[in-house]
């Protein structure tokens, strides 16, 4: 139940990003479930293997160079998921760092819940 929870969160941060940034778009809010979905799955399976591969220049840059594979996982999703299109890698990275800062906050609301 918790999982669909956090897709269907994410799916809503994909919604309101895609009317905020000019360069992201979503057409319906299934495909903003869709990229929600796909992209928990490039984040399980293809992240650790471009981490792995790229560990000397993540390293070299101190960690930055995660935020780049983070654009880039977004860019094969928009590659993969008719209906998601972002304009670049500007756009990708602009677009991953907000994702990642709403589900942090609103994960961290949802931990919070629980407690009570």
């Amino acid at each position: 139940m918790n999982y669909i929870l956090k897709i269907l969160l994410s799916a809503i941060v994909v919604v309101v990003l895609s009317q905020v940034l000019p360069g992201v778009y979503v057409d319906t809010y299934w495909t903003a479930v869709i990229v929600a979905v796909v992209l928990s799955i490039l984040n399980v399976l293809v992240k650790p293997v471009l981490i792995l591969f790229t560990l000397p220049v993540t390293i070299m840059t101190l960690g930055l160079f995660l935020l780049i594979i983070n654009a880039l996982i977004i860019i094969l999703a928009d590659k993969l998921i008719r209906g998601f299109d972002v304009d670049g890698l500007l756009w990708a990275l602009i677009f991953s760092l907000l994702l990642s800062l709403f589900q942090s906050v609103l994960y961290s609301l949802l931990k919070e819940d629980k407690k009570h």
